[in-house]
């Protein structure tokens, strides 16, 4: 798989990345058996000999159980160890007895999330550290504040967000001495936002990498319907997959490739990032690291998926 640069960096991962979300097999750390860490290893495992270099991770990923398992694919090969890319979020916080499901952009809730993450992993820095969803308290002063101290411990190579409007990632940035490398958002032919609220602009003219998040709509542009979110449980497939079957055909690829392979195509630099835990999904998929849609196909399959016609 091609290495594409991230940001204005000098660091590089793959075309497409693999997230691990998924990989201990439900959200629940108590609930996760050995048999489930056996197949999130081995997921792990078949994405790094696919190509995949670049692994999306977040602190509350089955409750640290998934960035736990990355650790342990780490210890059992060199070669992953030695090429792997790692990005990982903080910024949730799960409630504790009758505290509210919030967001907490603190300083010492950033330090110490972040040290956790090292922890779970065995690892002693992560290359791209992302807050997951903005905080409404944001300060964008105290969260330099924190960057500041993991950078200068050695702790984080490089910074990003996740979920971040354009207004939000300007207004961080001007705290900032460096530029933040990526901006994770949910995008997909069946989620079109960031292509018209101006984040992809922003991505293009600063040079941060747009991360794409259910790239697949959860699994509606792939072979069903997966683990949607309730937001995406109104989108309607049927005439974008007709029309990804159609050119699937012709290039001789799956429909999910195909779908991967439109994002790719956007000139921002598009990291889709792939969430299957099956072998041959994972091998399939990153076949669309080979596919280079024409200015036609790609305008084929936005008309297909806007709600109506161009002007």
């Amino acid at each position: 798989m091609k290495q594409v640069r991230i940001g204005r960096s000098t660091l590089k991962g793959s075309r497409l990345a693999f997230g691990c979300w998924r990989i201990a097999g439900t959200w629940e750390g108590r609930k996760v058996t050995a048999k489930a860490r056996e197949a999130g290893l081995k997921a792990i495992l078949t994405a790094h000999e696919a190509g995949y270099t670049l692994f999306d991770h977040a602190d509350i990923y089955c409750e640290g159980v998934s960035e736990e398992l990355f650790g342990l694919a780490l210890k059992q090969s060199k070669a992953l160890k030695k090429s792997a890319v790692i990005a990982t979020k903080c910024g949730i916080r799960i409630p504790v007895g009758n505290e509210p499901y919030r967001y907490d952009f603190s300083a010492d809730y950033i330090i110490q999330s972040c040290e956790k993450s090292l922890q779970r992993m065995d690892v002693d820095c992560v290359d791209i550290y992302q807050l997951h969803r903005p905080d409404w308290l944001m300060d964008p002063d105290e969260v330099a504040k924190a960057f500041t101290t993991l950078k200068k411990a050695g702790k984080v190579r490089h910074f990003g967000v996740s979920n971040f409007r354009p207004s939000q990632v300007s207004l961080l940035q001007s705290a900032l001495k460096d530029p933040l490398l990526v901006n994770q958002v949910e995008l997909s032919l069946l989620q079109l936002t960031p292509f018209e609220d101006g984040t992809l602009d922003q991505c293009q003219e600063h040079k941060i990498t747009p991360m794409a998040w259910s790239p697949l709509a959860g699994g509606f542009l792939g072979n069903g319907k997966s683990a949607v979110l309730p937001s995406q449980e109104k989108y309607k497939p049927t005439k974008i997959r007709r029309r990804l079957d159609a050119m699937a055909r012709e290039l001789g690829a799956s429909r999910a490739a195909v779908a991967l392979a439109w994002l790719m195509r956007h000139p921002s630099g598009i990291i889709p990032i792939v969430g299957s835990t099956k072998s041959e999904r994972i091998r399939e998929l990153a076949g669309a690291d080979e596919l280079q849609l024409t200015h036609e196909q790609w305008y084929t399959l936005l008309t297909s998926a806007l709600k109506e016609d161009l002007p």
